[in-house]
């Protein structure tokens, strides 16, 4: 339920337009991301977003090599209330010529992704079966706030901490496929299922967990492993990592899963 297939994009330029885009592109038009839309402006002065550049595609760089995206069909996220998520079917090109989904399928069969600003190092696909196009959502959308004004961007990187079990925030994950967990926090985005199945696992900061009462998958890892391979969290494992004691030392998310 967990694994990450994060796929990071230096996008470069938008190799063509809508075949609907009249007249024909005569250089690539500046591409940005707002929220999960590539926005193209064009040099004509016309601005396109994603759901307008469905057959468009993207010369980009994948992990250091070239690669041709096209942009197959957008939706908006059903999950979504906010209307600010959207799944682009994307495709790739192989060495044959051709094309084939970019994504594999997350949870719920969906072989989906979207764009999130990058910073300095250009523009993140993320597909909806890793943990970054997972917390954005769950509601955890990094470029907004939650409804009380706190900034998402924190809570959106401690998510994805807590779904991949990446428990010293050394991009180390300890989680498996297949996993279920009740994720919440204090500020509405998401509340407890409180399930009698379930008890506390850990809270969350962008750093990793503050505390861990139990390992998600006791095969991947121990308590005292954790202690011996993070120190941060020595003396923090156990009975004494309670919701209250996470939520005192800085965390701002929270799980439950089975002991």
């Amino acid at each position: 339920m967990h694994r990450t297939i994060l796929a990071a994009l230096t996008l470069l330029c938008a190799a063509a337009a809508p075949a609907a885009a009249q007249p024909a592109l005569q250089s690539a038009p500046r591409v940005t991301v707002e929220g999960t839309e590539f926005v193209a402006a064009l040099p004509d002065g016309r601005v396109l977003r994603s759901r307008d550049l469905v057959g468009a595609t993207l010369d980009a760089r994948f992990a250091g090599r070239p690669v041709r995206i096209r942009i197959a069909a957008v939706e908006p996220d059903p999950r979504d209330s906010s209307g600010t998520v959207w799944l682009h079917t994307l495709e790739k090109t192989g060495a044959d010529g051709a094309w084939t989904n970019f994504c594999t399928a997350g949870p719920d069969g969906r072989r989906q992704g979207f764009p999130l600003e990058g910073g300095p190092d250009g523009i993140e696909l993320s597909c909806t079966a890793g943990a970054i196009a997972k917390c954005a959502r769950f509601g955890y959308r990094r470029w907004t706030a939650a409804a009380d004004g706190t900034a998402l961007a924190p809570l959106h990187q401690a998510c994805v901490r807590m779904v991949r079990g990446d428990y010293g925030g050394a991009d180390r994950p300890w989680t498996k496929n297949g996993m279920l967990i009740d994720v919440y926090d204090d500020h509405g985005v998401q509340t407890s299922d409180n399930s009698p199945d379930d008890v506390f696992e850990a809270g969350w900061s962008p750093d990793g967990a503050v505390c861990v009462h139990h390992v998600r998958v006791k095969e991947n890892t121990t308590l005292a492993e954790l202690e011996a391979l993070y120190p941060a969290l020595r003396g923090r494992t156990g009975e004494v990592c309670t919701e209250a004691f996470a939520r005192a030392h800085g965390a701002v998310v929270f799980n439950r899963s089975r002991p």
